[in-house]
């Protein structure tokens, strides 16, 4: 198993970055994929990520709010933004989120409440060059220990065209 590197609350496989929020324990993390590594028998939460994304001119703003359907409370989470196009190297990033690599964005979710929404998470970035698609997928990475036997409703994918349109996921 190979060691994970603790960002303040955000653990990351191999990479290092700058953080990203509060202090908090670390509870589960995850390996190559979203469903390594949950422990069995933890408390079972339900996340999802329902929003839009839209691109122009080579630019992306992804919008959307976090909800963990239950039955239990998730400590904290964090989910994966990846492109399929690179993006550009020097960029702003909102609070809570950084850079994994050059497709790739994690951004902290936090606690979610048993039924409960989180606050919306929204972010630009710039792609390499003026692609006039890109992919965009979703899902969560972390769950402080919470276990989501629903893999459905937490990872997504969406074509986003370079028109100017919301897609929404």
């Amino acid at each position: 198993m190979r060691a994970g590197l603790r960002l303040r609350g955000l653990v990351v496989w191999g990479v290092a970055l700058a953080v990203v929020g509060g202090a908090v324990p670390v509870a589960g993390a995850v390996g190559d994929g979203p469903a390594e590594g949950w422990a069995d028998g933890g408390p079972e939460a339900d996340l999802a990520y329902h929003g839009l994304a839209r691109m122009a001119s080579g630019r992306v703003d992804v919008r959307f709010t976090p909800r963990n359907h239950g039955p239990s409370a998730v400590p904290d989470a964090t989910v994966r933004l990846r492109w399929s196009e690179p993006l550009v190297d020097r960029q702003a990033m909102p609070e809570g989120c950084a850079r994994s690599g050059r497709q790739v964005v994690l951004c902290r979710i936090g606690a979610l409440a048993a039924d409960g929404l989180g606050e919306r998470v929204e972010l630009r970035v710039r792609l390499l060059g003026m692609p006039s698609e890109v992919l965009l997928e979703i899902d969560t990475v972390w769950s402080g220990g919470a276990v989501d036997r629903n893999r459905l409703n937490d990872r997504q994918r969406v074509l986003v065209l370079d028109t100017g349109d919301e897609y929404y996921f």
